[in-house]
């Protein structure tokens, strides 16, 4: 304790949970978002058939998570676009992303090291998001402990609960991708995150709101980072998980018990790549072969 008083924690903390997230912050979330939409299968290919329906998709990934908690919480799903200077700033994100001549914007912002801050800085809002939808919630629902996990959840997940959706736009059907069937890291961690948040609102966990936003970002950042750094999608839940599904539900997660008993044994494999990558590769072949 002494030496979290010597480092002024709680200060930092209460300053930090009061910085602005406009526009350097909002930015980074923005760059990521529609970097990981021009990954996407057909993402190019449709921004240059349909510019409207590619800056649809667009301001799927930056605003879905709004408008899907305000449809849940009844209010307009249109009402973030009041807000014109997060719309214009992510429209030109959009159009730098996907037309800035030579693709110097984006080979700028996919480079590695300045990809990896953008990611660190995106983490930062994504934990306030989190925090807010609980925040929300609890105003709405004062005694819906679980209104505000799901808000909370929904807040964080961004554009991935609506992905469906969002590749209808660009002509693309895939159910396997459903991300409740499988859930992402993110998602993950903004689940988790919903709980802690919602524990933290309802007094039940002794811990400081501003002291809880700096703790779970640092630890979203950094696990991002990593993640991101080594090209790995794995989640650092997975021990966790595995452990506590087999003891709930009588087989890891993702396995179950006839595939234990009956399945063959799993011919090794190449380490495996994030979809970002298999997306990237497949697209730099589909060029080459037009050329």
């Amino acid at each position: 304790m002494e030496v979290l008083a010597a480092l002024n924690l709680g200060d930092f903390a209460q300053v930090f949970s009061k910085m602005g997230m406009f526009p350097v912050f909002d930015l980074s979330y923005y760059i990521v978002s529609i970097l990981y939409l021009k990954y996407e299968p057909g993402s190019v290919e449709v921004s240059r058939r349909s510019p409207v329906a590619s800056w649809l998709c667009a301001m799927l990934y930056c605003f879905g998570s709004y408008i899907l908690a305000d449809i849940m919480l009844g209010s307009s799903p249109l009402d973030y676009f009041q807000y014109n200077s997060h719309i214009l700033l992510a429209s030109a994100v959009w159009y730098l992303i996907f037309y800035c001549p030579l693709n110097l914007f984006y080979k700028c912002v996919a480079f590695l090291p300045i990809k990896l801050v953008l990611v660190a800085l995106k983490e930062v809002v994504r934990t306030r998001k989190i925090a807010a939808g609980v925040h929300h919630a609890h105003h709405a629902y004062h005694h819906g402990l679980f209104i505000m996990v799901i808000i909370g959840y929904v807040k964080g997940s961004g554009v991935a609960l609506i992905s469906n959706f969002e590749q209808l736009l660009r002509g693309v059907w895939r159910p396997d991708t459903n991300e409740i069937l499988n859930m992402s890291f993110p998602t993950k961690a903004s689940l988790y995150g919903a709980i802690l948040f919602t524990l933290q609102e309802a007094h039940w966990l002794p811990v400081s709101k501003s002291t809880l936003i700096l703790v779970f970002t640092l630890f979203m950042a950094t696990s991002k980072v990593v993640m991101t750094a080594r090209h790995s999608h794995g989640s650092p839940f997975a021990l966790i998980e595995s452990w506590v599904c087999y003891l709930l539900f009588g087989s890891p997660l993702g396995g179950s018990e006839e595939d234990h008993h009956h399945a063959p044994a799993a011919v090794p494999s190449s380490p495996l790549k994030t979809k970002e990558e298999l997306s990237e590769g497949a697209r730099k072949r589909k060029a080459k072969k037009a050329e």
